[in-house]
């Protein structure tokens, strides 16, 4: 039986793309508590394909998200709301997060007052914080604030 150019260029082409296919594995993180409260599914249909330019990875865990490859960007929905803290809190776009720089280069930021909390881990060595906020402000909105952040001054 003979194989014409064609055939053999789309089999050589099907079995590239499945190679390719395979090199893109699945991010296993762990659900938060409260990862199948309804609020989480608001947030995880509007994550972005793509935050800070990397591109959206395929996740094993309810109400995640990660982006880049290697992981460069983090996200878990249903953790237990925040609502005081002695965490910095900033503003991206409109969302309050506290920030958490303990484990530098990696940064952990907490929604602030939204139930139930996302958490947002950045490896600051791939890119920006206030980028990955910016991206993923238009998702965590989702869920309404109770309060903002507010700053004591002397």
């Amino acid at each position: 039986m003979k194989i014409s150019r064609t055939a053999m260029a789309l089999m050589a082409s099907l079995a590239l793309a499945g190679s390719l296919t395979g090199c893109a594995t699945t991010v296993s993180l762990d659900a938060a508590a409260d990862s199948n409260n309804p609020a989480c599914a608001e947030i995880s249909v509007r994550l972005p394909d793509q935050v800070a330019g990397l591109a959206k990875r395929v996740t094993n865990a309810q109400a995640t998200g990660a982006w880049g490859e290697p992981t460069s960007v983090i996200l878990r929905c249903g953790l237990p709301s925040v609502e005081v803290s002695t965490l910095p809190c900033v503003t991206a776009s409109g969302v309050d997060w506290l920030v958490d720089d303990s484990k530098k280069p990696s940064y952990r930021f907490i929604s602030f007052a939204r139930k139930p909390a996302t958490e947002v881990i950045v490896d600051s060595r791939k890119a920006a914080g206030v980028t990955v906020l910016s991206d993923l402000s238009a998702a965590v909105q989702s869920i309404p604030a109770s309060k903002h952040c507010s700053s004591v001054t002397n």
